[in-house]
């Protein structure tokens, strides 16, 4: 069993139920996390010299795993290496912190008398996600300015779209 498709959690209008407390755990809706698949945040070089920034932002609200965003991320970062080595600066602006439950469901013979269906179904954590609001930057990537280096940022973005789930414009700012 893989992981269940993006349109099975990708309603940003519903209650999060993701509190997790280090301190009081009696406290927490959720007892254990997941472990993060999203590491790194900050790619490049680091210059005070850039002069254009583009942004990556979705048309609408929507929730994202992170497993999503790490690909995606993977994706533009590779382009970005080899078309502008050390001429960049790349950022995963949105942190999972929503934490995505899951109730597992048995199929097969005699599944009738092992399950609950749905009585207390919580569910159990299986993936961290981000919640994103309709233009919140996703990526940015800073570099100079140029018909060039914009050209190659948008091939970065447009492969980037393709991990993605929804649809995505490049603000430049």
């Amino acid at each position: 069993m893989g992981l269940r498709p993006a349109r099975c959690g990708r309603e940003p209008k519903k209650v999060a139920w993701t509190r997790f407390s280090k301190r009081k755990p009696r406290r927490s809706y959720i007892k254990t996390m997941p472990h993060k698949e999203l590491n790194v945040h900050r790619m490049g070089t680091s210059k005070k010299d850039y002069t254009a920034v583009y942004h990556l932002a979705p048309k609408a609200a929507i929730v994202m795993r992170d497993n999503a965003l790490e690909s995606a991320r993977q994706s533009a970062n590779k382009v970005l290496e080899t078309k502008l080595p050390g001429n960049y600066y790349f950022i995963v602006r949105p942190y999972p912190h929503h934490i995505v439950r899951e109730n597992k469901m048995v199929a097969g013979a005699g599944a009738d008398r092992i399950q609950k269906g749905m009585r207390q179904s919580f569910g159990k954590p299986t993936d961290r996600a981000a919640r994103l609001s309709r233009n919140q930057e996703i990526f940015t990537v800073h570099t100079y300015k140029g018909k060039e280096n914009e050209e190659v940022v948008r091939l970065a973005f447009r492969r980037a779209k393709m991990k993605l789930s929804g649809s995505f414009s490049v603000l430049v700012g």
